[in-house]
């Protein structure tokens, strides 16, 4: 069986067209990389748990702040280039980015180093275009940019 992650993306409508609520993953390994470092807050289930149980435990998780209270729409799943299985939910909120207070996680770094080290899980998060988002976030989860913008339609883009 897959690894499955779940996660929530929000979108808002501006002037200019939709935004994407973006994250940029945190840690050594991520640090000086920009172009397919972003990811949608997700995470792991916990066993048992309900995948959109997990996805709104993993974005407050990650960002220190609740999912807002909004209907939520399934985008469906695509497999990442690990082969982890990612079910995303989208929904239109707005948010500050200056608010997130992100979550830690520990790691050994440098590798093989016996030194371990506590790192955010993202280091910053920001409001993308689609073009942005899909150039910024990991390869296996642009498709939610386009599915996302297929439901909204052309009066959703504007």
């Amino acid at each position: 069986m897959p690894k499955r992650s779940a996660g929530i993306l929000l979108f808002r409508r501006t002037g200019a067209g939709v935004e994407l609520l973006a994250a940029h993953m945190g840690g050594p390994l991520w640090a000086r990389k920009d172009e397919h470092a972003w990811s949608i807050p997700k995470g792991e289930p916990e066993p048992g748990e309900e995948l959109l149980t997990a996805a709104r435990r993993e974005f407050s998780e990650e960002l220190g702040l609740p999912v807002p209270d909004v209907d939520l729409v399934e985008l469906g799943e695509s497999t990442q280039w690990n082969r982890k299985v990612v079910t995303i939910w989208a929904g239109e909120a707005d948010l500050d980015p200056a608010a997130v207070v992100p979550g830690t996680f520990t790691m050994e770094w440098p590798p093989r180093s016996g030194r371990t080290g506590e790192f955010p899980e993202i280091d910053r998060v920001a409001w993308l275009t689609p073009d942005e988002a899909r150039g910024k976030l990991v390869a296996g989860q642009a498709v939610f940019v386009d599915r996302l913008l297929g439901l909204l339609g052309p009066a959703g883009t504007q």
